[in-house]
Order: structure tokens, then sequence, then C-alpha cells
């Protein structure tokens, strides 16, 4: 019943963000500009750890590719919520954890393939590296868009207006941007920095792509990616279907 409720939903919303081309590749344009623009920059220079500017440049885009997107996911849930179409699928049949899982499963298989997108424009730029890292990278993603979205839906439950919305999730991500390394690896910054960074979980995200991206497949940075991801990804969707449940 579950499987059958969550793809029914995950088909609505398929269907939706594929009759809107322009959401499915707008989404890359700020980590594409980044690529283009910003990782010439880094060419040569000592980033204080293993691989290239592009294996450490590139994790670090493919991670904020899904930290800004599946943040601003609650927006949808606002709309529908304004508009009366949450109210109405709440009282057919379809179980609350599907009406989430169906929303979250087409926010990982859009980022995903924005994702895709990105890494073969980086292969163009130069980007060298395993397949296995790359996947591993895509997996990533997707354990961080269903820890965000999640969230934001539930943040977008609770607020009525976009207005309300959109400057709480700024407040919120960008700190998490600027903290996590993704742009530079935080081994570049002064101490104090480097230790308050070690509070954010995304930076244990993007320092275990990184090393996927050179192959370290074994490292202590893996292991923690990996935990801090699969941890943040359980307690954000319980989060989540406890507020649909209730909302």
């Amino acid at each position: 019943m579950l499987l059958h409720d969550t793809a029914i939903v995950f088909g609505r919303y398929a269907r939706q963000t594929l009759r809107s081309p322009f959401q499915i590749f707008f989404g890359t344009l700020m980590p594409l500009l980044y690529l283009f623009l910003f990782g010439p920059l880094l060419t040569g220079l000592p980033l204080g750890r293993s691989g290239d500017s592009w294996q450490i440049l590139v994790p670090g885009l493919l991670l904020q590719l899904g930290l800004f997107g599946a943040s601003f996911a609650g927006f949808s849930i606002i709309m529908e919520k304004n508009w009366g179409v949450l109210e109405r699928m709440r009282v057919t049949p379809v179980s609350r954890l599907g009406l989430l899982l169906g929303r979250l499963l087409r926010d990982a298989s859009l980022f995903v393939f924005q994702a895709v997108l990105l890494v073969l424009a980086a292969l163009a730029m130069g980007l060298r590296a395993p397949l296995g890292g790359i996947l591993i990278g895509f997996a990533f993603v997707a354990l961080l868009t269903f820890s965000l979205a999640s969230l934001s839906y539930a943040l977008a439950l609770k607020l009525r207006t976009p207005q309300e919305f959109g400057p709480a999730i700024n407040t919120l991500a960008m700190p998490a941007m600027l903290l996590s390394g993704l742009m530079l690896p935080m081994a570049l910054a002064p101490g104090w920095l480097d230790v308050l960074s070690h509070l954010m979980p995304f930076r244990y995200l993007v320092d275990a792509v990184r090393d996927a991206y050179v192959g370290q497949y074994t490292s202590s940075g893996m292991l923690y990616g990996v935990l801090v991801a699969v941890g943040l990804t359980a307690l954000s969707v319980t989060i989540g279907t406890r507020t649909f449940q209730k909302a």
C-alpha cells in the first residue's frame, strides 16, 4: 500500500516536472557558473588536501546543488496549501508517509539528474575522477536531498506565506554553505573557523565526496560522511513524516 501510494504521488509530481524543462535545467545554472567562472581560478593553487582543483571543487558544487535546491522545495507545499490542493490530497486514502516520500523521490531524481549534467560539464572542463567516486557523489546528493527536502516541507507546513519561508531558508542555508567548505576546503581556514565548521554536518558529506573523487573509499572521512548522511536522512524523514501527520 505504501509503495503504491508513493508511486502515485511520485508520478504526479514527476509529470509536473517534466512539463517544466525550465525548472530542470535552471537549477544547475548557479553551480555551472561557479564551475566555468570560479573553477579555472583554482588551477594550480595549493588547496590543502589530496586531489586537483576539479576534484575538490566539483564535489562541493554537487552538494551545493542539493543544499540550495532541496532547501527551497517547501515553496511548492506553501502554494498547494494556499490553493487547497494539499487539503484535498489529505482527504484521500493515500498515506501521509506516501505523500511525503513521493515528493522526496521526485526531488531526489531531479537533483541527481542535474548533478549528472554538472559532472558531464566538469569532465569537459578537465575533471578526472574514478567512476565509483562519481557514483558515490550522486548517492550523497540523493541522501542530502531527502534530508533537506523533508525539513523544508516540514518548515513550509508551519509557515503561511513564501515571504516568511524564503528569508528563513536563506538564514539557514547561507551559514551552512560557508561553514561546510563547499567552495574551498576548510583546511585553508583559520583554526577557530575550522573547529566551528566541524559542528556543521554538511562538512562531513563534502569531505566524504572529495575522498571518493580521489579513490579513497575506506578513509575516516568517508566513514563519517556515510554515518552523518544516513543519520541525518533518517532524522529528517521522521520529522517530515510526523509534521505531515499532525498538520
